[in-house]
């Protein structure tokens, strides 16, 4: 498998964030570590051989970059307003410079042209960012696989409200988004999959909001509730991974 690090400096973050590169040719992925996660996370708890097969066949390349979540999310003593100004601070970096470096990166190993679109993956909080991403920012992302994710800002930011908070809580912002809202047919032209268990530390009701919203606007999107015994752990998502890529390597 071919593999590149990428000591990538921010200039809104004001710092390195380093990137891994995984694969020669093929489709995009994004992927956002589990909560204080790293980019070499997506190695060391062996995604790699889940990803394997699309990899090494040419079919994808995954990107995997670092979160700054014990700056915003995991900062429980933190000033709320600050951390989800960094928080943001973080998505204006995935999305103005993290995405077109990918994009010309890909372009470049598939001789292709234009704009590629992404997809976004990610398990438990690199799930709630994932679809986030995903959800806010259809012209860049086109698919996502969101794992076990909690979708309320409240489960990180207990009573603190404010304008970036709510852009960034899909539960709230899916829930006021109105019918026949622009995203909705690009929605509906991309591929999503969002999976969670009815186990332990699994949050369902979170998807199942979501769920309720994308129902009542007609956004085509592939919810899958797995069992009682499927619990909020890697044995479960190593087994869910390869279930759903086939049908997101798709066109």
């Amino acid at each position: 498998m071919e593999t590149n690090y990428i000591d990538y400096y921010s200039n809104i973050l004001h710092r390195t964030m380093p990137m891994k590169v995984y694969g020669h040719h093929g489709r995009p992925i994004l992927f956002l570590p589990c909560q204080d996660g790293r980019f070499f996370d997506f190695e060391n708890f062996n995604l790699t051989d889940s990803f394997g097969p699309w990899i090494e066949s040419g079919q994808c390349m995954v990107f995997a970059i670092d979160s700054i979540d014990r700056e915003t999310w995991s900062d429980k003593n933190g000033d709320p307003y600050w951390r989800m100004r960094r928080h943001e601070e973080w998505i204006d970096y995935i999305t103005r410079e993290a995405v077109p470096f990918i994009r010309e990166y890909v372009n470049m190993k598939n001789g292709w042209t234009g704009y590629p679109g992404i997809m976004t993956f990610g398990c438990s909080m690199g799930a709630t960012h994932a679809l986030n991403l995903y959800f806010r920012f259809p012209d860049l992302f086109d698919r996502c696989l969101a794992l076990s994710g909690a979708y309320h800002a409240s489960f990180f930011m207990g009573d603190y409200m404010d304008e970036i908070c709510y852009k960034n809580s899909v539960t709230d912002y899916m829930a006021h988004m109105p019918e026949g809202h622009p995203f909705i047919e690009k929605y509906n032209q991309h591929k999503a999959v969002v999976c969670v268990g009815q186990g332990a530390w699994e949050l369902p009701d979170s998807t199942r909001s979501v769920d309720a919203s994308c129902a009542r606007l007609g956004i085509k999107i592939w919810f899958d509730y797995w069992g009682y015994d499927v619990n909020h752990d890697w044995p479960w998502w190593y087994k869910q991974i390869p279930y759903f890529m086939p049908y997101l390597m798709e066109d």
